[in-house]
């Protein structure tokens, strides 16, 4: 297994038998697969939006395709803060001190309640951002109103983000999977209801979906709060409730998950901006790119719930302050995951024609869409390793100098690369792919070589509190 042996060494940790992999493997895939549930339903969902939008008009389906890309550029921001506190549940659960985690949570409401305060403006102040980008002039009021709508439902993802992400910090991901699954269950009736005028209702179109969006996100969260409420393996951890802030342990979580939601963003800014560089390329360009990015986006929900059940189980290691288990965790959690991302690739690479046939039946398409395809395989490789690497820094706590390595490898590396490759050698829409899959690999490198600088030293027992 040579990706494996490769990792094991770039962490400088004793390799493990095989018996000692496949134990910890099956430990984190029981782990992670409500997470990889949970994440498919978010998918899922949005693509009810898409088809129940495009039933209705053109317009429709444009301005929910417009206003759900702002909003995930808005929320990307808090369900990356709010990512912080996977590790410092799991430290504390590791840690063998529960009772602490009741006193963070009760912090970590009021920084969910910042972000959702700052996401409802931002979700209601797209209009100048509209116009900058020249969006038509007929889809604009339509988009707004759809943002308008949809902000209403901050407060309530905010707060079952902040819920979820406890749960997942105790090991306890079931839930997760349960409420994506009401959440997936619940939107198709809202849409059809308040998008196309049903039970008393008066039709709301793209602005109907907004608001079912809305609906859904505070069923999940109350949802979530019944099910830590009533259940036994919450009890005597006094999870729920507000307490006065606590302005030290509010600055604890911003410092770790802060640098979590910028980094996400500047991520989710590669991909934009190689998105922009293809449209600039033409109609079929910008299909196949699109046909290419939603596959990888689609497999690529099981290596980030893998990822995130990697930092619950580096976290509990870190907790004990067990360095030996934090390298072994963190190399087998990766190494799975490089695993899991050569198998995607070989896919891609071998069934590219049957994967893009599933999308369309053009052509023209078919002829942009089948080589990025390919070349996709490649970048799952990268980017399964990247996340892998940065989850399990997570872990430690460890996530300013992660987000300052992959500001330097995504705005750095990665775009320069795209505009190098696909429009100033003009290599077309294959070239931005290259320059993508450059930034993602410089940061699985740097990232890994980060990881690898931590167990090294030991510096992230400084960052573990009592």
């Amino acid at each position: 297994m040579p990706a494996f042996n490769a990792i094991a060494c770039s962490l400088n940790t004793p390799t493990q038998s095989p018996s000692s992999f496949f134990q910890e493997a099956r430990t984190t895939l029981v782990l992670a697969a409500p997470l990889i549930v949970g994440q498919l339903t978010n998918v899922a969902m949005n693509f009810v939006d898409t088809v129940m939008a495009g039933r209705l008009s053109t317009e429709a389906l444009a301005a929910v395709a417009i206003g759900s890309s702002l909003w995930s550029m808005v929320i990307l921001f808090m369900i990356g803060t709010l990512l912080a506190l996977p590790s410092f549940v799991s430290q504390y659960d590791g840690a063998g001190k529960r009772q602490r985690i009741g006193l963070w949570m009760r912090q970590a409401y009021w920084v969910a309640a910042i972000l959702a305060v700052g996401c409802f403006i931002f979700a209601r102040s797209m209009l100048p951002l509209m116009q900058w980008m020249d969006v038509q002039a007929e889809l604009v009021p339509v988009t707004d109103g759809y943002l308008h709508a949809i902000s209403w439902g901050a407060p309530g993802l905010a707060g079952f983000l902040a819920l979820r992400f406890l749960s997942d910090g105790l090991s306890l991901t079931r839930p997760t999977m349960y409420v994506g699954l009401v959440g997936l269950a619940l939107n198709i009736p809202a849409n059809y209801v308040l998008m196309y005028g049903k039970l008393g209702f008066e039709p709301m179109g793209a602005i109907g979906c907004g608001y079912a969006t809305a609906f859904v996100v505070w069923s999940q969260f109350v949802t979530m709060a019944l099910w830590i409420a009533i259940r036994p393996a919450y009890k005597g951890l006094n999870l729920l409730g507000m307490a006065r802030p606590h302005w030290g342990r509010i600055m604890d979580i911003l410092r770790v998950g802060v640098p979590v939601g910028i980094s996400f963003c500047i991520e989710s800014s590669l991909f934009v901006i190689g998105t922009l560089l293809v449209g600039t390329m033409g109609t079929a360009e910008v299909a196949g790119h699109q046909v290419a990015l939603n596959f990888a986006a689609l497999w690529f929900m099981v290596p980030l719930g893998i990822s995130m059940a990697l930092t619950v189980r580096v976290g509990n290691s870190a907790g004990r302050r067990d360095r030996l288990e934090v390298g072994i965790r963190s190399r087998h959690g990766i190494s799975m995951i490089a695993l899991l991302q050569i198998f995607s690739a070989i896919m891609m690479l071998t069934i590219p024609h049957w994967i893009a046939g599933i999308y369309t039946t053009s052509s023209e398409v078919l002829t942009i869409a089948i080589p990025l395809i390919m070349i996709a395989g490649i970048f799952q490789i990268s980017d399964g390793i990247q996340v892998a690497a940065f989850s399990a820094l997570r872990g430690i706590k460890d996530t300013q100098w992660p987000m300052v390595l992959t500001v330097a490898a995504y705005w750095g590396v990665g775009i320069p690369a795209s505009w190098l490759f696909g429009i100033h050698w003009d290599h077309g829409a294959p070239g931005v792919w290259w320059g993508l899959i450059a930034g993602l690999t410089v940061a699985a490198v740097l990232l890994l070589l980060r990881l690898r600088y931590q167990q090294k030293t030991g510096q992230w027992l400084g960052l573990v509190k009592a």
